[in-house]
């Protein structure tokens, strides 16, 4: 069994198998729709490679999972070590989108009005 198999279950993802990865597929989505997120990273090697991936910024993080029984991809904003935001997208585009949006100084109201898969944690 592959890689990606064992890491995706089911193959709900034949995106991320295609680029070798999450971090990559989110990279080459970017790229191809001419939107800036900066270094996406994940785990180089192993089945991990395929669920997990992270952007860093000077505001803080956003961390992505993919989903095993559906697709679908879980976000997490984190700033200052703090969780501020959570949420799921069925395709990689409006994650791009977010990242690029919350990386460029958008704040998190006006990130939840637009993205609304996008849910504010409460202080």
């Amino acid at each position: 069994m592959s890689d990606a198999s064992t890491a995706l279950g089911v193959r709900l993802y034949p995106d991320l198998a295609e680029h070798d990865g999450l971090a990559a597929a989110l990279t080459e989505c970017a790229d191809r729709h001419g939107i800036s997120i900066g270094r996406v990273t994940g785990p180089e090697t192993g089945p991990g490679r395929y669920a997990h991936a992270e952007i860093a910024c000077e505001r803080g993080v956003i961390r992505i999972r993919v989903a095993r029984e559906a697709r679908y991809f879980m976000v997490d904003i984190s700033e200052g070590g703090r969780a501020r935001a959570y949420g799921d997208a069925c395709d990689l585009l409006p994650i791009a989108e977010l990242a690029q949006a919350w990386c460029g100084g958008t704040e998190l109201p006006e990130l939840a009005g637009r993205f609304s898969f996008l849910k504010c944690k409460k202080d």
